[in-house]
């Protein structure tokens, strides 16, 4: 993709973990929209279904709504795996990275959290790891998708940037 901006994230206070739960300001991580009709190469090469993700290296595609994937990563990562697409047909990519807010609720507890502020069920059987889905998180429509690292339960909250600090906050 073309030389970006630096990137400024839309929560401003200090973010860590807080005992056994981990709330961390992800945004600064590429985050590229792929719209693809079914029958595309791009949509084949992305080999993930609706309301599931899958990890390639450090990248994660996300099968956000049907014909739309969700890729988020290292610039480099995404640039590399984006380049071996081919984006010939009804096929096309768009950096949101600014335009979106990214964050990652890590920890035991993290189910619990966002069902009280969501009204979705994040049981095992619900969302298990790699489950991909969107809801109203406080009041505001997110994109979530369960990624668990190292075994640990952990989601990534997306919307729109304007909402960062809000989201952050709740």
């Amino acid at each position: 993709m073309a030389d970006t901006p630096a990137f400024r994230s839309s929560v401003s206070r200090p973010v860590g973990p807080s005992g056994a739960l981990a709330l961390t300001d992800v945004s600064a991580l590429t985050k590229v929209s792929v719209r693809a009709g079914a029958e595309t190469a791009a949509a084949t090469a992305m080999a993930v279904g609706f309301g599931a993700s899958r990890r390639a290296d450090d990248v994660l595609i996300a099968g956000i709504r049907p014909d739309e994937w969700l890729v988020i990563g290292p610039r480099a990562d995404v640039d590399r795996t984006l380049a071996a697409v081919d984006m010939s047909g009804f096929a096309h990519a768009i950096d949101t990275t600014h335009g979106r807010v990214c964050l990652r609720l890590t920890g035991a507890d993290s189910a619990r959290v966002l069902e009280k502020v969501c009204n979705l069920d994040f049981s095992d059987h619900m969302t298990p790891d790699g489950a991909a889905t969107s809801a109203s998180v406080a009041k505001v429509t997110c994109d979530l998708i369960r990624d668990d690292i190292d075994g640990n339960r952990s989601y990534l909250v997306l919307a729109d940037r304007s909402y960062g600090q809000y989201l952050f906050d709740t």
